[in-house]
């Protein structure tokens, strides 16, 4: 049986991707082959028109393809915050100088430069999980794939990570791929991947999705409660968007309505 098959994307710089779909729907084989984890026993995977399949290519290919997985301690390595985020430069053999300049420059993205001093073993589940992505972000790659990194978090520290990857993508041009059964948070992407058995069943705008009820059902995707109530209030003839990040948002806009 395969993991994956048929999958054809393209993902470009400064893209901000989820791909969801069910457990077992190949969301996580299709990241380990998207930095040569995994290889394809079939067709190609092209990371900046380098094949993983390339001999020698796997290690910048890695570099540029940077993976934040879901539990945080499976990813940190040092004693403290700075130590663990300048692992990755320093093994690449950088001058002291540049690793120092990439520790800065990735703790300012995390909002994590008070805490640099601090054992990681004192840190919260959610700032164990930003540690682990100014890791990935201190060896500057282009993309960063985020693998149910939010999937042990508090509701406040998924926020933290969500508003994170947005900002990678807008304002650093970084492509980020966030993998997630959660329809609330790719919500808040600009596009939508979705897979089932494998196979791309849609790819396009949140919304689009979002009104397809019956695809998220087949797929074994739950519509997400703010997307109920603004179809309720749609049908009563309110005019509010379908999709709304947060609450907030929708209130906001009701608000004005008003």
């Amino acid at each position: 049986m395969r993991a994956v098959a048929g999958v054809d994307v393209t993902i470009h710089q400064g893209e901000f991707v989820a791909l969801v779909g069910a457990n077992g729907s190949g969301k996580s084989t299709l990241a380990r082959l998207s930095n040569g984890l995994l290889l394809p026993t079939e067709g190609t995977v092209r990371v900046a028109g380098q094949s993983t399949a390339e001999a020698g290519a796997l290690w910048e290919i890695r570099r540029r393809v940077g993976i934040v997985w879901q539990d945080p301690d499976n990813q940190l390595v040092a004693g403290t915050v700075e130590e663990d985020v300048a692992f990755g430069p320093e093994n690449l053999g950088l001058p002291p100088e540049e690793i120092s300049r990439r520790v800065e420059r990735a703790l300012h993205l995390v909002g994590l430069q008070s805490l640099r001093e601090r054992p990681v073993h004192t840190l919260s589940g959610g700032q164990k999980q930003l540690v682990a992505i100014a890791g990935v972000l201190a060896m500057e790659p282009d993309a960063v794939i985020l693998d149910e990194a939010t999937a042990m978090l508090d509701p406040n520290s998924r926020r933290q990570v969500l508003a994170i990857a947005q900002r990678l993508a807008v304002e650093q041009r970084v492509a980020v791929v966030m993998i997630t059964h959660h329809m609330d948070e790719a919500a808040v992407a600009g596009r939508v991947i979705a897979l089932a058995g494998g196979r791309v069943v849609f790819d396009g705008p949140p919304a689009g999705l979002l009104a397809d009820t019956a695809l998220l059902q087949r797929i074994g995707l739950d519509v997400p409660p703010l997307v109920l109530i603004a179809r309720r209030l749609r049908e009563a003839g309110v005019d509010v968007p379908l999709v709304c990040p947060q609450v907030e948002n929708l209130a906001d806009h009701l608000c004005r309505l008003s």
